[in-house]
Formats: C-alpha cells, structure tokens, sequence
C-alpha cells in the first residue's frame, strides 16, 4: 500500500477521534454495566479496554522514542511493508470478528478494574494524537519501531501506527456488541 502521508495521517487522527468519543459514552455507564460478560471466559467491556492499554503501555513509549530519535523529516507519501501491511488489515475490523489468541500478558481476564481504565485508555488516546502530530514532520516509512510480540521484526512507524489504531477499533467494537448483548439480555430478562 502506498498513500499521501498526509492523508494516513489525517484518517488515523479521524479514527483516534471517534476511539476517545466511544470511551468516553461508555463513562456514562454503571460499573456493574462496564464489568458485565455473556460468559465467564468473554471479556466485560473495561476487560476489552484494558487490553487497549496494556498495547499501548508498550507501543506509546517506543513511537514517542523512534520519532524523538529520528531524524529523518517528512515524507510526502507512505509506503507500507508487506509484513506490516498483513499486521495491519488483519486488525480491522470484521462484520464477523476473527478470534484471535491473545498472549497471555495482554488478557485482562478478571482483572479486578474500575471507571480509571476508561481515563487511562483516553489519556493513551490524547497522546497518540499526540504523536500523530508529531509524526507528521517525520518519514513514516524509514523509521521503524519494535513489535510486542518479538524483538526480530520491526514495522514502519506508519504500519505500526495503523496496528495499534485498528486493534483500537477492533477491541471498541467489541465492547460495543458485549454493551448491546448486555442490553439484550435486560430486555429478555425484564
């Protein structure tokens, strides 16, 4: 994939934009509504952002890191890597989501969370706008940051940067549905 920087930039912003709006709708809810699962191994909706903030626990460091250390200045196109690109389509979204096996670090499963995980996803959030700034006066292709999951690989600053907002959206539309099968339940239950 290769495209304008600026105009990954700008959707990238857009997306962290409506991430922030949709948490902070969800403070508006119980903590009992928040801590609510269809199941006992399905993740509850603060379970779903925790899991946001453990990723980004790593990945905010390490962009802010590789842009600050950089000096490589902008470039006007984007040209994504294969393996990145892969990473990153393979994170959006579905209209039937994927399951995929998360590691075992980043499964908040009856971690014991409260109303502060949703300001912490949205203090993660306000940084990644942040850093999305930032990298517009950088080349989003030559600077490559670490992976979670190995120190082997490295991914271009805007595949990583697409990773972590479409794993957002992902793991968003996934506590939205657990919202709505919560609702659900309530109203057969009524």
């Amino acid at each position: 994939m290769k495209t304008a920087s600026e105009t990954l930039i700008a959707d990238l912003i857009e997306r962290t934009r409506q991430h922030l709006n949709e948490v902070e709708k969800f403070k508006t809810l119980t903590l009992k509504e928040l801590n609510w699962r269809s199941a006992h191994n399905s993740w509850s909706i603060l379970e779903c952002i925790e899991h946001l903030n453990l990723y980004g626990d790593f990945y905010l460091p390490e962009i802010a890191k590789r842009i600050s250390a950089s000096k490589h200045g902008p470039a006007e196109f984007f040209k994504s890597g294969i393996i990145g690109n892969y990473f990153a389509e393979g994170m959006l979204p579905k209209e039937k989501l994927n399951k995929m096996k998360t590691f075992r670090d980043k499964n908040p499963l009856g971690s014991k969370l409260d109303i502060s995980t949703l300001d912490r996803f949205i203090d993660q959030q306000k940084k990644t706008l942040e850093l999305l700034d930032k990298a517009r006066h950088k080349d989003l292709t030559k600077i490559k940051t670490a992976i979670s999951i190995t120190k082997l690989l490295k991914l271009r600053l805007g595949d990583t940067f697409r990773v972590v907002i479409y794993h957002n959206q992902r793991h968003l539309m996934q506590a939205a549905k657990v919202l709505a099968g919560q609702k659900k339940t309530n109203l057969a239950t009524a």
